[in-house]
């Protein structure tokens, strides 16, 4: 099959993205009667880590291993990576000795120049930009507790990450709507975000109104990885941008609440809220395992029989 990678939410059509979701279904569910399932056997994933990560790392490797693969965890800290290695020589390397690659790192640039001399698939395993193996599990997780999410209104507070830059592409390529709520000199920035247009989104002054009538209400840590020396002041900035149980009753009454974790109670969420009746981020962690064995058989397998 031709060589694709996932690198960016948008990535996959509309098409694609229900078929992973479909597929995730289908393993989830085999997973959860305990019914073995190796269409990836003798297949290797590397995966490098510039940045530390908790669910990332265990996603994808229990994941490997379930699909009957596995996984070799290269960090920059003990490979050439981190002593200067050029990006596109290791890519030349580490893509002849495996079958796929996931990549946790900083610049969106440096996945890029990677994937463009790889022989193999790429996944983003994170980024500065983008996150969309996480967007990729809170769709899921959305599909899997409420139905389609065509339609939906989603509402993003905080900052415009890398998760929200994500969403911002999902919300265009599955046809939802996401509100914005941000602390002034934390908005979106569409050029980042890798956007065509703003015919799925809307920015708010007021974090109430941006969660009022949404479907979903999300957020994330007010400091991202890489921006802890502005720590004092982002919980200055962010101060009234927590999700509480206020917020929430702004939104719909069956209204989802998700974090992609780690959480800060009492600063980006309420205790009352991701430990509430509207919160579903456990269901949310887990399911970054069965949607990324989803897209990993997708990128090495392509479209399977369904069995």
């Amino acid at each position: 099959m031709k060589l694709r990678h996932f690198l960016r939410f948008k990535d996959f059509s509309r098409a694609e993205h229900e078929y992973v979701f479909a597929r995730t279904k289908w393993i989830k569910a085999k997973f959860k009667k305990y019914q073995r399932y190796w269409p990836l056997e003798d297949r290797t994933l590397a995966m490098i880590f510039e940045k530390p990560s908790t669910r990332t790392r265990m996603s994808f490797e229990a994941g490997m291993h379930q699909l009957g693969g596995s996984a070799i965890f290269l960090s920059t800290r003990d490979s050439q990576l981190g002593r200067g290695e050029p990006v596109e020589d290791a890519a030349q390397v580490i893509s002849r000795m495996c079958d796929v690659v996931m990549i946790r790192t900083f610049e969106q640039e440096i996945i890029e120049r990677f994937a463009a001399q790889s022989r193999v698939p790429v996944i983003n395993g994170l980024t500065n930009e983008y996150h969309p193996c996480q967007v990729l599990a809170d769709i899921y997780t959305f599909v899997e507790q409420r139905g389609s999410i065509r339609g939906k209104t989603v509402a993003w507070i905080g900052d415009s990450n890398n998760v929200c830059n994500t969403w911002l592409q999902a919300a265009e390529v599955l046809d939802f709507n996401v509100h914005v709520s941000t602390p002034p000199g934390y908005q979106v920035e569409p050029e980042r975000a890798g956007l065509y247009g703003t015919d799925h989104y809307e920015e708010f002054r007021d974090p109430m109104q941006a969660a009022k009538g949404a479907h979903l209400v999300t957020t994330d840590v007010w400091t991202s990885m890489g921006f802890e020396s502005e720590n004092e002041a982002r919980k200055r900035d962010f101060e009234d941008w927590q999700v509480d149980a206020e917020m929430m009753r702004a939104a719909k009454k069956d209204a989802l609440f998700m974090h992609c974790l780690p959480a800060h109670r009492g600063e980006e969420v309420a205790a009352e809220v991701i430990d509430g009746k509207h919160a579903v981020v456990w269901e949310e962690a887990e399911n970054r395992l069965h949607t990324q064995k989803a897209l990993l058989e997708f990128l090495l397998l392509g479209k399977v029989k369904k069995q």
